[in-house]
């Protein structure tokens, strides 16, 4: 009986049973007897004796982590946030994890740290800071917190993102009313400075005005009023048209022109 394609068979399997992959974005560390290997291996295929070896898998490539929970604020109201932890595990660090944390260390480690930070940060807030331009600055020191305590652990918090926020409805009804109160106010005081603006073009035109009439007053004396006056008889005086010229009696003027003599 040939027994070459059963040995082969038997022996395929050995093999395929005595190799491993390690993914890109993920680090491998030996455990054989378990007992963990301090040497950390990277992407690529790794042999192993599988009746004594396995090789933990654990990915350093940032991971979204997100969690739902109520944080308490300055006043002593409960805030429901939904909120994104951005991670990732330094990878010398991940033989210490998987001896000192084991493979939960998100639930173990990142989460509670987490709970932990984000009530002591946001119970020094008022809840509508929590809705506002604060926000950023909350989620900084949150995750400058959580850095404090877990960088020397193997993880690295890159950023903590609070997604969604719903405040209590009293009060996000009453921050409603204050933005639109705000808005309101602004639009009335640039109404004012417009007003304002044209009020000040007005006295401008005005004194204009004024100043041009008063030097036409004070321009137009008595012997230029007198001198114009005889300039304009003279002028009609010259015409060859027959004319009628009324006066008030006071107005001085000299024609000069030949004058018919009879014989």
């Amino acid at each position: 009986m040939n027994r070459t394609p059963l040995h082969f068979a038997l022996g395929l399997l050995m093999v395929l049973g005595s190799c491993t992959t390690v993914r890109q974005g993920t680090v491998g560390v030996k455990q054989r007897f378990g007992k963990l290997d301090d040497r950390i291996i990277t992407a690529g295929l790794v042999g192993v004796n599988p009746f004594s070896t396995r090789v933990i898998k654990v990915p350093i490539r940032t991971v979204n982590r997100e969690v739902e929970l109520a944080l308490p604020s300055k006043e002593g109201l409960n805030v429901q946030c939904e909120i994104s932890i951005l991670y990732r595990i330094a990878p010398e660090k991940v033989p210490q994890i998987i001896e000192t944390i084991g493979p939960d260390y998100e639930q173990a480690v990142i989460v509670s740290v987490f709970r932990s930070a984000a009530a002591d940060i946001c119970s020094r807030y008022f809840a509508k800071d929590m809705h506002s331009a604060q926000r950023g600055t909350i989620e900084q020191e949150i995750a400058s917190y959580m850095n404090s305590l877990l960088t020397e652990r193997g993880f690295v918090i890159e950023s903590v993102l609070m997604k969604s926020i719903k405040l209590p409805p009293g009060l996000a009804k009453a921050i409603e009313d204050k933005l639109e109160s705000e808005q309101r106010a602004q639009q009335m005081e640039f109404e004012l400075l417009r007003e304002r603006s044209e009020a000040q073009r007005r006295v401008i035109e005005a004194e204009g005005i004024r100043d041009a009439q008063l030097v036409l007053t004070e321009g137009l004396n008595e012997n230029i009023i007198r001198y114009q006056s005889i300039e304009a008889f003279k002028s009609l005086a010259a015409s060859p048209n027959s004319k009628v010229i009324i006066t008030d009696g006071m107005t001085p003027f000299l024609i000069q022109g030949d004058v018919p003599t009879g014989q």
